[in-house]
């Protein structure tokens, strides 16, 4: 497979940064995966390769030499049961996704993806971003439902992308946690890493990334709480966490620690979490767009046979 190239000036907001550095801002490569370029002879500036610790100046022509993507996936059309489209534009596609859907494609995932059934229906999206996450600025869990965007124009793509780092999207879920929540409304501050034991696992972890959730209950039940989770930040499983960490585990969520028979009573084979609402500015109008998804059937099931029993 022949690697693309891609060559470009400096930027002036670059000048002194090292070299392994500047190229994981400018192309959005991890540092490793920079400074591994930068050591095969795949980065060159001014025509000669350079040791990735030598400083860049700004208006010098970088030539780049991309690296293989591993274990690329390729995106296949595929009608997705469920997938229902909310809003679209020439911007933008915004999705209600069904539980049992992965955001994008991944190694070793078989199952259907957002990015497939966009595409089965019509929908071309931005081609920034991996191949295999094309357009995706945010991901929700397989088995996490709810509203989640799609950028289509390259512009949305790099405004979306720049909202989310600097958290200018307003994302709400709605989660069913075990027990009652003390204080009823409050903040998580508590950072999140891998789990040192367990693969796809997290954990609240000294030394992880800064994660912050806001919370609020909106209805308690004999056995449960139904909370409003407003997220600060964005970290994988972030919600799951930390009220697993708190002992008040998303109902249905065994992986962290919720309890079986209490998700086997309410019908449940997942955890009971619900993207609820996003609401950003849109990138062409500037406009601010608000976008709410219900309770799927499952959800809403669980929710009944609570407040049924309290």
């Amino acid at each position: 497979m022949t690697r693309p190239q891609r060559s470009l000036p400096v930027p002036d907001g670059l000048d002194g940064m090292r070299l392994d550095q500047a190229v994981s801002r400018l192309f959005g490569f991890s540092r490793t995966v920079a400074a591994d370029l930068v050591e095969a002879g795949d980065v060159l500036v001014d025509g000669a390769a350079r040791v990735k610790s030598e400083k860049v100046n700004g208006g010098s022509w970088l030539e780049v030499t991309m690296p293989a993507p591993p274990n690329a996936v390729e995106i296949v059309p595929e009608n997705v049961e469920g997938l229902v489209v909310i809003y679209s534009d020439d911007d933008i596609v915004v999705v209600d996704k069904p539980v049992g859907v992965a955001s994008h494609p991944s190694p070793g995932w078989t199952g259907p993806t957002v990015i497939g059934g966009l595409a089965a229906m019509g929908h071309r999206v931005a081609t920034s971003g991996a191949a295999e996450r094309q357009g995706v600025v945010h991901r929700l869990d397989v088995g996490t439902t709810g509203v989640m965007v799609v950028a289509k124009s390259e512009h949305a793509y790099s405004a979306l992308k720049r909202a989310f780092k600097y958290r200018e999207v307003d994302k709400r879920y709605h989660a069913v946690v075990q027990g009652h929540l003390d204080p009823l409304r409050g903040t998580i501050d508590a950072p999140i890493d891998r789990h040192p034991n367990h693969d796809y696992r997290f954990a609240v972890m000294s030394g992880g990334k800064p994660s912050i959730t806001h919370y609020d209950t909106l209805e308690a039940f004999p056995s449960a709480s139904l909370v409003d989770v407003h997220l600060e930040t964005g970290r994988t499983h972030q919600i799951r966490v930390h009220f697993s960490a708190m002992r008040h585990p998303c109902v249905g969520d065994t992986t962290y620690g919720a309890d079986p028979t209490l998700s086997a009573r309410l019908g449940l084979t997942r955890q009971w979490l619900h993207a609820r609402e996003l609401s950003f500015e849109h990138p062409a109008t500037g406009e601010t767009v608000r976008f709410v998804s219900p309770y799927p059937e499952d959800l809403a099931h669980a929710l009944a046979l609570l407040r049924a029993a309290g």
